[in-house]
């Protein structure tokens, strides 16, 4: 559970750093450098990072509630990059985090990156924030297992792209460049265990993202007269907003149940159905929040906008839908029809067990 004070504090911040100007300059440059002083003051980006390699501690769960507000804020600044997946890296590794923004490398599969001991080299894809970043973390393979190593920004070269919602994910060239710092990765620390978490931290920016979509489509609905009435009240419009209402309900519970299970040590199982749901609810809650907008939910002056492409972009990223439904059924194949009722009802639990 994490601390409803956190979630107050995080809610006043975001809504302070976070305006329409700040989301607008963001996707104009590539980055909020004002919103990003003001959420790096209040060490937003390092929670649930141990205070002993440079966060602010707390827990998992603190760190997904904060991301799960940052969702309803649209926040464009990379908060998960920072402290839960490179300040995970990190300080498994026993490294520091540092005081400026990170940024991780997905490790998708048309990536291609090479370590001789020295140096990597190599091209990678779809790289969030990484023109901006000051260090660029990835996993490098070492021996039999992985290490986690750390390069300066200025010693890559990138290739500037965005995502559908006009965050960066630029592609990062990296010409035999010798790293700031190698740290062997203890085990469970590897691509797949990276895969999970990049995975989580999307489902819950989504959970927060279709909860503020919900909450905007109803304040429109009630407000906007037809013929005299709100347009809420209205049948056609009632069924978007019980479509929108479902599926708010739904990724917040997928988000809850899987950030559960992954901070208990496991959750691949629910992490895979949390990111199969998520594909839904991004097609599910847009489609139901513009046609309740009409072509007010199109324009580039109203927030809608902001959030709906989010989920679109979030919903591909660490893999989409489709991806982990086939994780999930490779692991019901491997258990055989005994284990397919005790996975389905215990999850992760249940495909520990022998």
């Amino acid at each position: 559970m994490s601390d409803p004070l956190l979630v107050e504090v995080a809610e006043s911040i975001f809504a302070k750093a976070c305006t329409e100007q700040e989301r607008l300059v963001a996707e104009h440059s590539g980055w909020a450098p004002d919103a990003w002083n003001i959420v790096a003051d209040a060490g937003l980006p390092w929670i649930s990072v141990p205070e002993s390699a440079g966060g602010q501690g707390g827990s998992l769960g603190d760190a997904l509630a904060v991301l799960q507000v940052a969702g309803r804020h649209a926040v464009p600044l990379p908060l998960a990059e920072t402290g839960m997946l490179g300040g995970w890296l990190l300080s498994a590794a026993g490294a520091t985090v540092g005081d400026g923004p990170i940024t991780v490398v997905p490790a998708r599969s048309e990536d291609s990156v090479s370590w001789d001991g020295r140096r990597v080299t190599g091209v990678v894809h779809r790289v969030p924030w990484a023109r901006t970043a000051e260090r660029v973390v990835l996993l490098v393979p070492q021996g039999d297992g992985w290490s986690v190593a750390v390069l300066a920004r200025a010693r890559v070269r990138v290739d500037e792209q965005a995502n559908l919602a006009g965050e960066p994910r630029d592609t990062v060239y990296m010409d035999q460049v010798v790293p700031i710092e190698v740290h062997p990765a203890p085990a469970g620390v590897d691509p797949d265990t990276l895969a999970v978490r990049g995975a989580l931290s999307r489902v819950t920016l989504m959970a927060g993202a279709v909860e503020r979509v919900l909450e905007i489509t109803l304040r429109y609905t009630g407000e906007r007269k037809q013929f005299g009435r709100a347009i809420g009240e209205f049948q056609a419009v009632q069924q978007h907003l019980v479509h929108l209402a479902q599926q708010a309900a739904v990724a917040a519970m997928a988000a809850e149940i899987a950030g559960r299970e992954v901070e208990r040590g496991g959750g691949r199982f629910e992490v895979s159905a949390a990111k199969t749901v998520a594909d839904d609810v991004a097609r599910i809650a847009t489609r139901a929040a513009h046609q309740a907008h009409g072509a007010m939910g199109a324009t580039r002056e109203y927030p809608l906008h902001h959030l709906t492409r989010r989920l679109w972009a979030w919903s591909r990223e660490y893999g989409d839908g489709a991806r982990w439904a086939r994780e999930i059924g490779d692991e019901v194949v491997a258990g055989g029809p005994d284990r397919l009722w005790p996975l389905i009802t215990g999850g992760s639990a249940a495909a520990r067990m022998p």
